[in-house]
């Protein structure tokens, strides 16, 4: 039988990638966890609308649960939905697409260990690897638009930019982790392997953040 495994989902090239190593080793996705702020629909992690978020769950056929909560309650908000989900499918284990921050791994891990789950972290390398993680996605077949950028650390230019062998030169040229573990900017996959179909969508406007710039993703649904 196979595991059944919940995936903490931000949208982006890691946490597609982490879904895409899961299914490889043959565990069975039951839902994508993501956070988001009560009373705003914009997800914790990328701030991305809710719809950009339910639109990536209906394309991989995978429910998308929602875990709202505040800075302040985080990880009481987080366990409370992940035990309701450990009831509600039967989950065994929580899975996370972190790369190489110890800080981010010690976390999770806590909370799945409260929870009496086990944590997973298919993608789990060494610092120096993360260029060839990227080249990993690249090759992989999925697509992901670059939807958000740090002020200090990448231009706006690169907002909307896709992610491709481009974009795998390009971002040796800039001091900062190829795979943009240190939030040096976010991404939206929108195709790939496991999808049904692609998540349409266009390129919206540009906004000025405290510490960032974010484009703003227009969903369009099927007819």
């Amino acid at each position: 039988m196979k595991k059944k495994v919940a995936l903490s989902w931000s949208g982006g090239k890691d946490a597609a990638m982490c879904l895409q190593k899961l299914h490889e080793k043959g565990y069975e996705m039951t839902c994508l966890l993501t956070t988001i702020p009560k009373e705003i629909d914009r997800t914790f992690g990328h701030g991305e609308k809710k719809e950009a978020i339910e639109a990536q769950g209906k394309s991989l056929g995978i429910p998308v649960e929602w875990i709202e909560c505040t800075f302040s309650t985080y990880t009481e908000d987080f366990m409370k939905k992940l035990m309701e989900v450990k009831h509600t499918y039967g989950i065994e284990a929580i899975a996370f697409g972190d790369l190489y921050l110890e800080e981010h791994r010690d976390w999770g891990e806590k909370v799945a260990e409260k929870c009496e789950l086990q944590a997973l972290y298919p993608l789990w390398m060494k610092e120096s690897e993360s260029l060839q993680a990227l080249r990993n996605f690249v090759e992989s077949g999925y697509k992901a638009k670059v939807i958000r950028v740090h002020k200090d650390k990448i231009g706006t230019d690169w907002l909307g930019r896709e992610v491709n062998e481009q974009f795998y030169q390009d971002i040796q040229q800039k001091p900062v982790c190829p795979m943009g573990e240190g939030g040096e900017y976010h991404t939206f996959v929108y195709d790939g392997p496991l999808f049904k179909q692609p998540v349409p969508f266009e390129l919206g406007e540009i906004l000025p953040l405290e510490t960032t710039y974010r484009i703003e993703l227009e969903i369009f649904t099927y007819e």
